[in-house]
């Protein structure tokens, strides 16, 4: 794999800190204007290897998240909902997740790579409730809402379907597809 490239940003107004971020296809790393050509090696090495390891949190692997799914199961499902496979699918456009109960298998939208871990671990709990109660019904809200950033996620997740101009399904049960992923909307499985 290439190295990225990296642009180093120097600022007489920044004192001490320094930052990394992605912008347009690079790294940009910003430093004070005070530092010696060694500080700044020093600084942007340590700088690339913390982004790498904040991307990997972030955007975890399909392992990783059936890792994280069996774990959330455990804590607020009660070990109820055992998926068959958990994975990214690069094919949900206009939904955050969905399910197939009859093979236990839950994908998540690739459009959620690089969201906080607890809107992720959100659709994660969201699409695990359905393996224990398939529809939109009281009790699924009832399991889902055990996941204590539940509310604070939904929102998030409206926010960002606002922003991206998706229209929001209804709450109802078709959400569950056993096929290609095509609903609308804000919440996982095109539901908020």
């Amino acid at each position: 794999m290439a190295d990225p490239v990296v642009e180093v940003r120097r600022s007489r107004r920044r004192r001490r800190t320094v930052a990394a971020y992605r912008e347009d296809g690079k790294i940009v790393v910003l430093i004070p204007a005070r530092f010696t050509r060694a500080e700044e090696r020093e600084w942007v090495d340590t700088m690339l290897t913390r982004l790498a390891r904040s991307e990997r949190r972030r955007r975890p692997s399909d392992t990783a998240l059936m890792k994280r799914a069996r774990d959330l199961n455990t804590r607020y499902l009660g070990g109820l909902a055992s998926p068959g496979s958990v994975r990214w699918a690069d094919n949900q456009l206009s939904r955050w997740g969905s399910c197939t109960p009859a093979d236990k298998s839950i994908r998540l939208s690739s459009r959620l790579k690089g969201m906080p871990s607890w809107v992720i671990d959100y659709v994660l709990v969201h699409e695990l409730a359905h393996l224990i109660e398939a529809g939109h019904t009281k009790e699924f809200w009832a399991w889902v809402d055990r996941y204590p950033k539940a509310e604070r996620a939904k929102g998030y997740l409206e926010g960002v379907a606002a922003t991206a101009g998706l229209t929001l399904a209804e709450d109802t049960d078709v959400e569950i597809e056993e096929t290609e992923d095509t609903d609308n909307g804000a919440g996982p499985d095109g539901a908020g």
